[in-house]
């Protein structure tokens, strides 16, 4: 096997964990149409731009800050979305590049 692959394969095993877990999968449908999802949460900022609040991830899922907090750093440690700091709050948005290439891999090597 070259680099590249047990690279990739790396790759989609940190991704395949962070969504392993039915309410971090539910976050990421969610960021996939952040207008609609989020249209009941006043925007920080722009969600095209920068994403969406941290704040209203946690008041949509219902969970502790901690949690989503912790959720969401798994989400960024596999790749999965990007994150912005506006002023206090940290926005979240899918790296919808680095998802092609994950499916790219899937299909690939699976």
């Amino acid at each position: 096997m070259g680099d590249e692959v047990v690279g990739r394969g790396e790759e989609l095993v940190e991704a395949f964990k962070a969504l392993g877990n039915p309410v971090r999968l539910q976050i990421m449908r969610w960021l996939r149409d952040p207008e609609r999802e989020f249209a009941a949460y006043e925007p920080i900022a722009d969600r095209q731009v920068v994403g969406v609040c941290v704040s209203h991830i946690q008041a949509k899922s219902g969970l502790a800050q901690s949690t989503v907090s912790s959720y969401m750093a798994a989400l960024e440690r596999a790749g999965l979305v990007r994150s912005t700091r506006v002023g206090k709050w940290t926005h979240y948005r899918r790296d919808e590049g680095r998802l092609r290439r994950l499916a790219e891999a899937i299909g690939e090597q699976i």
